[in-house]
């Protein structure tokens, strides 16, 4: 896994495409949530987020989540946790921050990221005769981050129902998802998000979160 190629990165360094990110990785980590703690998650953002792990190619940030609809989740996500000084979910928030980290570990692993890349090219053809949410294209993005990104410490510990978390297909479902969360960890930083940049704009973040959110009601 590679970052995104995109015929003009440079037009894409924006607070727009950096909140698009961010809302991606929020997507994934609240997605990790729901199945640790109730076996289940929104199937269509479940959906989004996986696709996002499938599109190596796109014209803009925005296509590799199918359109902002895709994102949906994640951006109600990404708003709530920056329009309150409390952290609602520690967990989630706790995800999220993991993958952020873990990706610049990933990103300086050039031989883990040609590994991952040829896997996910056969995961991306396998999707094309399955589909991506089919249990085997699943367990393959799972494996993938079970034998590469899960080997650096320090781990991504998920916390909930140990009943859900000894199912295969509900850990397969979340190794994939934290996948896609390290995805869009790399687009976000690709798109010129920075920690300190998350820091002195989360206002700002959080506002474009808001307009982003207010133009899929439109398309509704």
């Amino acid at each position: 896994m590679l970052p995104l190629k995109l015929a003009n990165s440079m037009s894409f360094k924006t607070i727009t495409y950096q909140t698009i990110a961010l809302a991606g990785i929020a997507q994934a980590s609240h997605l990790v949530h729901q199945l640790a703690t109730t076996g289940r998650a929104d199937k269509e953002a479940m959906q989004s987020s996986l696709n996002s792990l499938l599109s190596l190619n796109a014209d803009n940030p925005v296509d590799i989540y199918g359109g902002l609809a895709g994102i949906k989740t994640g951006l109600e996500q990404l708003n709530s946790q920056l329009s309150s000084n409390r952290i609602s979910n520690p967990d989630q928030a706790r995800y999220s921050a993991s993958l952020v980290f873990l990706e610049r570990k990933f990103s300086d692993n050039a031989e883990m990221q040609s590994k991952v890349q040829n896997k996910i090219k056969m995961a991306q053809a396998q999707s094309e005769h399955f589909g991506s949410n089919h249990e085997n294209v699943i367990a393959n993005l799972a494996d993938i981050y079970h034998t590469t990104i899960s080997t650096f410490n320090p781990r991504i510990m998920v916390n909930g129902d140990q009943a859900y978390l000894s199912a295969p297909d509900v850990i397969n479902k979340i190794r994939a998802l934290l996948l896609a969360g390290i995805r869009s960890a790399m687009l976000w930083r690709q798109c010129g998000g920075s920690r300190w940049r998350f820091i002195f704009y989360r206002r700002k973040t959080q506002k474009e979160a808001e307009f982003l959110l207010s133009e899929i009601e439109k398309l509704a």
